[in-house]
């Protein structure tokens, strides 16, 4: 039997609620019902009290409305039309009250029951907006009005038989009842208004948390200020820089290790490399510009921002920072253990020189960098040999008073003809410091 009970208060929530309901709209329902139950509650009481009192025809009034609000309730549980069941109840808070006042006499006689019509434009007020009350209010006002006129103009009214007393007492009812559902309405109100704003803010939360992924995302994809362009404007971003500085680290027979290595083994330490590669990198101010299989590609010089603060002293020159960087990263992999060092490799490439840079696909979109200095680049490095770090002229000439080289040798590079590239053995001050010791 309880089962069977809740089953049918589960679908009769159902015919109240969709799914297809927001939640503004799930609260303005569950509020019209509550103030259509607290009401029809109200009248029962009244009818009560008026039908022990003898007051029979003022008991119709309640008795009328308990039909009307329980016909509009049941006609919008079968059809489902809230707005029609919000308008007749509606109107019956407004008009209700002042016929029962009528019905009795004055406003002294009625205990001034009136003031219950004021629920229909607070009600408006809460279930749709401030604009949608006013006419309500406004009816509320002309209602009042017209009630004074009758209690100025018509006399004394009937008192229906009602003493001193009796009115005393309805006055503090009216009052309390009135006030404790408007008390309750309202309390509901915020308390749901509560839990949306909640829900509303969680779910903020969690947007701006998946915001900050993309944004994330988006800056391991490109460079901050490419990145920034993107989001603010969705055209072709092209840009053409006079001097850049480009280095690209290989991986020596990379293609016959992955056949031998296992595939789970091989992608973990090429990911390992690569990551202590971005480390460096994001160390010395320099960008990331992709990886192409077991090649890493930086450059430096693509934005005057590219050295953070911190670095600007000690390395103010993008050139001195990407062969900072070369030298760090063939460091790093002299320091691997084991079969990891004996069958992992690199050999460098830097080249400088003008460049043409831009963002290029509408998906997996990456940004990318054009030109001789690229070739050059991506030459030279097939040129050097294992641990070997070569550089180009225009390199040389910018870094060589800090850095220890050797060379020139001559390079033959597709399209430009033979080039002199130049051996990066270290840091001047080190190898000074070696020699000392």
């Amino acid at each position: 039997m309880a089962r069977d009970l809740g089953t049918w208060l589960q679908q009769l929530g159902q015919r109240v609620i969709t799914s297809e309901d927001s939640e503004q709209e799930r609260l303005n329902k569950t509020l019209a019902i509550f103030a259509c139950g607290l009401m029809g509650f109200a009248a029962m009481l009244w009818l009560a009290i008026y039908w022990a009192m003898g007051i029979k025809f003022s008991a119709t009034v309640p008795l009328t409305y308990l039909a009307v609000s329980a016909g509009s309730l049941v006609y919008y549980l079968w059809n489902r039309n809230f707005v029609l069941f919000r308008f007749i109840q509606t109107s019956l808070f407004l008009f209700v009250p002042f016929i029962m006042q009528w019905s009795i006499g004055s406003y002294v006689s009625s205990s001034g029951v009136m003031l219950w019509a004021l629920l229909a434009p607070v009600g408006v007020m809460i279930f749709q907006g401030p604009r949608e009350s006013m006419p309500w209010f406004f009816a509320y006002i002309v209602m009042t009005a017209v009630s004074g006129f009758f209690d100025y103009y018509l006399g004394e009214g009937m008192s229906q038989g009602v003493n001193m007393q009796t009115i005393a007492v309805f006055f503090a009812l009216n009052f309390a009842a009135m006030s404790t559902i408007v008390y309750l309405l309202i309390s509901y109100f915020v308390r749901q208004r509560d839990k949306l704003q909640a829900n509303l803010d969680k779910q903020h939360k969690l947007l701006m948390a998946e915001q900050e992924k993309s944004e994330r995302l988006l800056l391991n994809i490109l460079p901050g200020p490419i990145a920034e362009r993107l989001k603010i404007d969705q055209s072709t971003i092209a840009d053409g820089f006079a001097d850049v500085t480009v280095m690209f680290a290989d991986i020596i027979n990379f293609t016959r290790l992955s056949e031998e290595m296992p595939p789970k083994f091989m992608v973990t330490l090429l990911n390992e490399v690569f990551s202590h590669f971005d480390q460096l990198a994001e160390k010395h101010g320099l960008e990331k510009i992709k990886t192409i299989g077991d090649a890493y590609m930086v450059a430096g010089g693509l934005d005057v921002h590219h050295l953070r603060e911190a670095h600007r002293a000690a390395a103010p020159d993008y050139s001195m920072a990407i062969c900072e960087l070369a030298l760090d990263m063939r460091d790093y992999m002299s320091t691997l253990s084991g079969a990891r060092k004996s069958r992992l490799q690199i050999h460098v490439g830097i080249g400088t020189g003008p460049v043409v840079a831009g963002v290029i696909g509408m998906k997996k979109f990456i940004y990318d960098l054009w030109g001789d200095t690229v070739n050059i680049a991506s030459r030279v490095t097939s040129e050097a040999g294992a641990g070997t770090i070569l550089v180009d002229a225009t390199t040389y000439r910018r870094v060589r008073d800090d850095f220890q080289f050797e060379g020139p040798q001559t390079l033959n590079v597709k399209g430009k003809g033979e080039i002199a590239a130049y051996r990066l053995i270290g840091r001047i001050a080190q190898s000074a410091a070696v020699g000392n010791a």
